[in-house]
């Protein structure tokens, strides 16, 4: 297994800073996601450790050694690009042998180990199938399979599901997580997705215009964001205007009690899931519902508190007999608001 530390690590392309001194630590035998919106930097910073791009100030390590000017191909480390990057004219086997045959690796070796990797990524007997007669998650599991054929001491996966359709994506996330499990590799993952995020990560790491706002396992970035940038992009959020007041926090249509509001005021986040509807007659805050949307599963209701659109979410067994344009009441408890820094 294979410790990672990031130390200031920057990379400028001219007046761009793509990525801004990033300090992190990847503990051995973990999953990390590197998440955040197109051009945050996260695959460029992915680049650095695979040492596709140079750093232009910091310092990766590896096991406590300095690996920031060694090249790629001695960094022993293995990748997943976005488009995959299997050979069409070769077969399945063939492509997962690939970095074994420029390796030296005997025939007869390179068969067993091709073998072994594919009954891992379930496609047992698919050695000898054409690449194009492969579905999309097929070829998902041979390019894992060609990643890990030299048993990296990193695996390195740039938004590798990105391509696939919702459902498969989503089956694929749970065999990624459980194939790393069982391989004990750690791994880092860049993805733009927050649900893949909190599906496969043991530390999720949110980036955003070049630098890093939080890391975190995914249920405390989750629950307790660090500012209004994470909030928003991990999951649904509310975020409300807030003042201090005498019983707690006022807010658009009412108060929030038991909140403590720092003087000046500040952003409360708060989860669709974490309001309450009320009867409005006894409500601490009153609004009107603009719209009502049944998912199946969940119904959201969207409602307007003195100007400011909020949304609450609540399961079947919850639902609430509100049509638009009727007045409702909310209720938000003080533990389940996060007030998050400027």
């Amino acid at each position: 297994m294979t410790g990672v530390i990031l130390e200031g690590l920057s990379k400028r392309f001219g007046p761009v800073t793509a990525v801004d001194d990033v300090d992190i630590r990847v503990a051995d035998g973990s999953f990390v996601c590197l998440l955040g919106p197109s051009g945050c930097g996260k695959t460029t910073l992915l680049r650095m450790i695979a040492g596709l791009e140079e750093p232009s100030a910091g310092r990766i390590l590896i096991d406590g050694v300095d690996i920031s000017r060694v090249p790629a191909h001695r960094r022993d480390f293995g990748m997943v690009f976005q488009t995959l990057a299997l050979f069409p004219h070769l077969n399945v086997g063939d492509n997962i042998a690939y970095p074994l045959s420029i390796r030296g690796v005997s025939p007869a070796a390179r068969g067993k180990r091709v073998a072994e990797l594919l009954e891992l990524v379930r496609l047992p007997g698919f050695a000898d199938r054409p690449i194009t007669r492969l579905s999309g998650g097929q070829r998902q599991r041979v390019a894992i399979a060609r990643a890990l054929a030299l048993s990296p001491r990193l695996f390195l996966l740039d938004e590798p599901l990105s391509a696939l359709d919702a459902k498969l994506r989503e089956a694929m996330q749970v065999e990624l997580r459980q194939l790393q499990e069982r391989l004990a590799v750690t791994t880092i993952v860049v993805t733009h997705d927050q649900r893949e995020a909190m599906t496969m990560a043991d530390i999720v790491v949110v980036m955003g215009d070049g630098r890093v706002h939080q890391a975190g396992s995914p249920i405390d970035i989750y629950r307790n964001p660090t500012d209004a940038f994470v909030a928003s992009f991990i999951g649904s959020t509310n975020l409300i205007a807030a003042r201090p007041g005498d019983a707690g926090a006022v807010v658009p249509g009412g108060l929030i009690p038991g909140l403590t509001i720092p003087p000046g005021g500040a952003s409360v986040s708060v989860r669709p899931e974490d309001i309450a509807i009320v009867d409005p007659a006894s409500a601490p805050i009153r609004g009107r519902a603009t719209f009502v949307r049944d998912l199946g599963a969940s119904i959201e209701i969207f409602i307007e508190c003195d100007g400011t659109g909020l949304i609450a979410a609540a399961t079947r067994r919850e639902r609430h007999d509100v049509k638009a344009g009727a007045e409702v009441g909310i209720a938000v408890a003080a533990d389940h608001c996060v007030v998050l820094r400027p």
